[in-house]
């Protein structure tokens, strides 16, 4: 089976200058976590998960490690949320993302994902994104429609 055949060709794709409130309110709308990001030609340019989202809400290791006690401090969090709000895909996008083509087959992209630990990858031909693969994907195509 190839990855034509099991990824979800609806993809919802945001602009590298788009704000992160909007790309959540997106994901948010449409039960997905992760969104590609495009340029004005449609050429895959990075993807944003929620994890992305959610790692400027969070003190970072340096801090964690020296002050384990006040890096939890989840009112300080809070005000990171506000700034998390303001900040554009292109400060937490991951650029030049792992990719698959629809040609290959759906274990290939298993085996891949797996290794990799994604839950979802974009679907490239071409420099241009045709689609993600996401493990419920995989999971449908291969033991629902048998």
């Amino acid at each position: 089976m190839k990855v034509s055949q099991a990824m979800s060709s609806e993809v919802i794709s945001v602009s590298r200058d788009d704000s992160l409130k909007e790309v959540v309110c997106q994901m948010v709308m449409h039960n997905i976590g992760l969104v590609t990001v495009t340029d004005a030609d449609g050429n895959l340019t990075g993807i944003v998960t929620v994890r992305d989202v959610m790692l400027p809400l969070y003190p970072d290791q340096g801090e964690y490690i020296h002050d384990t006690l006040h890096a939890r401090d989840f009112e300080a969090m809070e005000e990171n949320y506000e700034k998390m709000l303001k900040m554009k895909v292109a400060d937490v996008m991951t650029s030049n993302p792992v990719t698959i083509s629809s040609g290959d087959s759906v274990l290939k992209a298993a085996s891949f994902m797996g290794l990799k630990n994604l839950r979802r990858i974009p679907v490239v031909n071409d420099g241009k994104q045709t689609g993600i693969l996401s493990i419920e994907n995989i999971n449908n195509a291969l033991f629902l429609n048998r």
